[in-house]
């Protein structure tokens, strides 16, 4: 009896000692994350990333890089972007900024980046500016001057005007010419979905007047697709390369490339991640 538990005694110290040297020859990253390679950017601190959408959108737009950047371990806040007028939408998305801790990243589509040139202004908490098919507007610059600038867009002729109480004016994209004016190379399933669910902008929000352009401080990146009707590339070409940003072209993507091209728009969100953050 005596023999027989000093064996088990032996084979149970083995076992222990071969348990410790597998644990010990896998990597830390791999232990805490149930994975064999650390996630991207994970020696870093992960800044959280706003999200902002631009007129005649909301913020299921960005599903696909919410998925793509929490899988990642990213933070991540898609805005209700109000699309009431530059200044108050660049309010309403700074106080949102101001609530997060630590550093933050601001990715605005199309009108949303007037709206978060706008937040951004003056914040040192923000690290990145990255627009997607979006304007990167001056003091005194509007998005219809801005779209006007190169010939292109089309969508003044696919406009649908509300008129609403007190005298202001809501424009919504005719629902059967959205899919082709707006997300061309959506599947068209969820291209009508979209035309149904989206969110109109004050007319003032396109005309109003931009304050000072904060990429003049702030590093920033731009996502230029080709086949934009809304936006005329050669304009956002032109805002790009006046703000020096790192510009990423992706040929044939339409308006909506947030949502037809999310793996494009994360990488060059990742790419401002880690060109910034320490």
């Amino acid at each position: 009896m005596r023999t027989r538990t000093r064996l088990t005694k032996i084979v149970a110290a083995t076992m222990a000692l071969a348990a410790a040297a597998v644990f010990a020859a896998v990597p830390s990253s791999a232990a805490s994350q149930g994975q064999g390679t650390p996630q991207h950017g994970s020696h870093k601190v992960k800044p959280t990333i706003v999200l902002v959408h631009g007129a005649f959108a909301d913020a299921s737009s960005w599903n696909g890089e919410v998925e793509r950047l929490e899988r990642l371990g990213y933070p991540v806040i898609a805005a209700a972007n109000p699309l009431r007028g530059v200044a108050s939408d660049g309010a309403y998305i700074k106080a949102l900024v101001d609530s997060v801790d630590g550093p933050v990243v601001l990715v605005g589509h199309s009108y949303g980046g007037s709206v978060i040139s706008a937040a951004a202004l003056n914040d040192p908490k923000v690290q990145a500016l990255v627009y997607i098919a979006a304007f990167l507007p001056d003091q005194g610059e509007s998005a219809a001057e801005l779209s006007a600038k190169f010939p292109g867009s089309t969508l003044g002729d696919t406009l649908q005007q509300v008129a609403l109480p007190g005298g202001e004016t809501d424009l919504y994209v005719k629902q059967d010419l959205f899919p082709k004016q707006f997300a061309a190379d959506v599947p068209s399933a969820q291209a009508r979905l979209m035309a149904v669910e989206q969110r109109p902008i004050a007319a003032v929000g396109l005309n109003g007047a931009s304050g000072p352009g904060a990429w003049k401080n702030i590093p920033s990146w731009s996502l230029i697709p080709t086949g934009d009707k809304n936006i005329p590339p050669a304009a956002q070409e032109w805002m790009a390369k006046r703000a020096h940003a790192h510009t990423v072209v992706v040929p044939g993507a339409s308006h909506a490339v947030l949502v037809s091209r999310p793996d494009k728009v994360t990488d060059i969100i990742l790419s401002a991640v880690d060109a910034t953050t320490k």
